[in-house]
């Protein structure tokens, strides 16, 4: 069973984590170069999604400085336990290691992070065993290569045993991303092999302890299109979550691959859902989770002042330390500031007053997204006071 082929939350959203607290679920997904990180979602049934701001929001809690592009912050995870939020991640750029942050309330503020630099790798995942013990499994390097995992304490960020490999996949490429459930008498650990690019793969394994051995489903990955012609592909990078009512599904990522091979894609991984059954003690994928229908409309944003909005952010430094707002508008620069293109097909347009380039006030369409083309495939930026746009899914 494949996913379907319309993403629940479109454009750059990829690795997505998800959790379920009182009967809402929250997601949060990779941020790379841009700031604010880790941008943070809620819904109630899992097709619509709010966003309702982001976990590292502020200068102390996210340097991006020197990220550069695909740098940064990427694979987070989001659990919730012993009355807090959790949010683990990596920032590739500063040689922090792995952070942990977390609070009370989805909606913030959310704790200056706690870094790990003892704990080497990408992809931290949290699970707590039935003692309390907080266990991080995450991809290792080097030496330590495959899934690895540590006792550690959340709040302070120390490492309490040292990492040792707990599993290497089932034979693909960059066992990574890695999330540990315990579901009945198993734990399960749920992993993305194969690279992140067409061999993307969700891969399983179980054992009786948190720490294993595991051992692999026999059935083979729970999701892959690798090989196949499915207009989404790369799928991968998955979690599990358990609804209220007891059932279950995955929110993964994956691209919508557009024109002849090798095909390409202007959107980034998005974020896509999937229902879930358990077939002999193995999670299999039973069908598509598809989002709400929303007719085409043209959408106008004014903007009012000197944060355009929750969506919006910048390339390597905070959308507030390069714009300004005057009588006159939104002052954007020099850099980038955009918010996430999230149709494939879609027309924009903007009043911009350009200085300092030889010309007088213009008003010019942007790109038009779907043609290729951009600095930043995923993100569209747009300088100047209106952003009317009149977009449609494809």
């Amino acid at each position: 069973m494949s996913v379907g082929t319309r993403p629940v939350i479109p454009g750059f959203h990829p690795d997505p984590s998800v959790c379920v607290v009182d009967g809402e679920y929250l997601l949060a997904c990779s941020s790379f170069e841009y700031a604010p990180g880790v941008p943070l979602f809620r819904s109630a049934d899992l097709r619509t999604w709010e966003q309702i701001g982001h976990v590292l929001d502020r200068p102390e809690q996210l340097d991006v400085r020197d990220a550069g592009p695909a740098g940064g912050v990427f694979a987070p995870t989001l659990r919730h336990h012993g009355g807090r939020f959790w949010m683990a991640t990596t920032n590739w750029t500063d040689e922090g290691g792995q952070l942990i942050s977390w609070a009370t309330d989805p909606a913030g503020p959310w704790s200056v992070p706690a870094r790990i630099p003892g704990a080497v790798g990408i992809d931290p995942d949290l699970a707590w065993d039935d003692d309390g013990t907080c266990l991080m499994t995450y991809a290792g390097f080097g030496a330590l290569g495959g899934i690895v995992q540590s006792a550690i304490d959340p709040l302070t960020g120390e490492v309490l045993t040292p990492p040792r490999r707990i599993w290497s996949g089932t034979g693909g490429k960059f066992p990574e991303g890695p999330h540990l459930y315990r579901v009945g008498e198993h734990w399960y650990l749920l992993i993305a092999e194969g690279g992140t690019e067409r061999g993307h793969a969700v891969t399983v394994a179980r054992g009786d302890s948190p720490s294993g051995p595991f051992e692999a489903c026999p059935g083979g990955p729970v999701l892959t299109h690798r090989g196949t012609d499915h207009p989404v592909q790369n799928t991968g990078h998955a979690d599990l979550v358990q609804r209220p009512d007891g059932s279950w599904a995955m929110v993964l990522h994956g691209v919508r691959a557009r024109g002849a091979s090798p095909e390409w894609h202007v959107l980034g991984r998005e974020t896509f859902a999937v229902e879930v059954d358990w077939v002999d003690g193995w999670p299999v994928v039973a069908g598509a989770i598809d989002p709400v229908t929303l007719p085409d409309a043209v959408l106008v944003r004014e903007l009012t002042g000197p944060v355009p909005g929750v969506d919006w952010v910048a390339a390597e430094r905070f959308p507030a330390e390069l714009t300004t707002w005057t009588d006159r508008g939104l002052v954007v620069g020099p850099g980038f500031l955009g918010t996430r293109q999230e149709h494939l097909f879609c027309d924009v347009t903007a009043d911009l007053e350009v200085t300092g380039t030889g010309g007088g006030p213009a008003h010019r369409p942007a790109a038009r997204p779907g043609a290729g083309g951009g600095r930043r495939p995923g993100v569209g930026g747009v300088g100047g006071r209106r952003r009317p746009a009149r977009a449609r899914d494809a």
